[in-house]
């Protein structure tokens, strides 16, 4: 199952349109979750005891470990978020927040080093910019996230930008990354 973590808020999001043409290469069905559709809380204190205290019980079927478990359970992962001051919109962080879940997405080693328990070989970050790219604080901490903690080897950047740049042809720059995605 290919999951689609969509954080686009906009209903004519390039985001979006990148993503679904990396999606329409993938093939296939997919399970859509649009962070912006969802009750995605950040941790309070009374949320991570109540976490915690299940996780140290070994009881993840609680609903708070759904998410993780969709994630953990997903054989590829898309991302859609669009380049906002200089990194991704929060609700992107808030689902991760919920969904790192030592004992379904992780698991520490008798070292205390991080071993990724998720399923997905692969996962696509999806991304625009008006301006210049830099995936310094987006893509370079997804990437990082994916591969040294959660288990997902192979990450990959599509991204399409200088898009609001006088003079720039948005929507041919667009066209021009749809038609190099490579999956």
């Amino acid at each position: 199952m290919t999951l689609y973590i969509n954080c686009c808020v906009r209903d004519e999001s390039r985001t979006d349109r990148l993503a679904r043409a990396v999606l329409q290469k993938l093939g296939g069905e997919y399970v859509e979750l649009n962070l912006y559709e969802q009750n995605l809380q950040s941790l309070d204190k009374e949320k991570l005891d109540y976490r915690t205290a299940l996780v140290e019980q070994g009881d993840f079927d609680d609903k708070i470990f759904d998410y993780a478990k969709q994630f953990a359970n997903a054989d590829t992962i898309v991302i859609a978020a669009p380049f906002w001051d200089s990194s991704f919109p929060s609700p992107l962080k808030i689902y991760i927040e919920n969904i790192y879940v030592t004992g379904i997405v992780s698991v520490y080693d008798e070292n205390g080093m991080p071993k990724g328990l998720c399923r997905a070989d692969h996962r696509y970050y999806v991304t625009t910019a008006g301006g210049p790219y830099d995936p310094t604080y987006s893509y370079g901490y997804i990437e990082s996230l994916c591969k040294n903690f959660i288990g997902i080897p192979n990450t990959h950047l599509i991204k399409a930008e200088m898009l609001d740049i006088i003079g720039n042809d948005a929507e041919e720059i667009l066209c021009k990354e749809i038609k190099k995605i490579i999956v």
